[in-house]
């Protein structure tokens, strides 16, 4: 059992996930960053400043705070826009066109052919 398991932790499949787990996490906290001190701030002064996690329902004793659901929709909807923006920039970084080379006209078709011309301009020439 130790045995499979050190197979398993050593395959490439689990570092590799592992690796983007950490920097996902990174890049998250990068992006809440974002959102939360430049993007938000923006927004709040172009919508009026309207803090829509003040919002909620009474119903007797318990609290529906469904201004900090929308809040949070909004929040990923930012985020989510955020990360569609960089990995569209970075997909145009780094793929580039490639360039289909022509299609090389082989030396020995490119040979027939001129004999084949050389051949036809000679009838022509003793047809006359």
């Amino acid at each position: 059992m130790i045995k499979e398991f050190k197979k398993f932790i050593s395959r490439g499949n689990v570092v590799d996930l592992a690796v983007g787990v950490v920097v996902g996490g990174a890049f998250s906290k990068i992006v809440t960053s974002l959102v939360d001190n430049i993007i938000m701030p923006l927004v709040g002064v172009v919508i009026g400043g309207i803090d829509f996690t003040n919002l909620h329902w009474k119903i007797g004793s318990a609290t529906v705070e469904y201004g900090t659901f929308i809040q949070n929709i909004v929040d990923f909807l930012i985020v989510a826009f955020c990360i569609f923006m960089a990995i569209r920039v970075f997909n145009k970084l780094t793929h580039k066109k490639e360039e289909k080379p022509p299609v090389p006209v082989k030396r020995d078709e490119v040979v027939l052919l001129e004999e084949i011309r050389d051949l036809l301009k000679e009838d022509k020439k003793a047809t006359k």
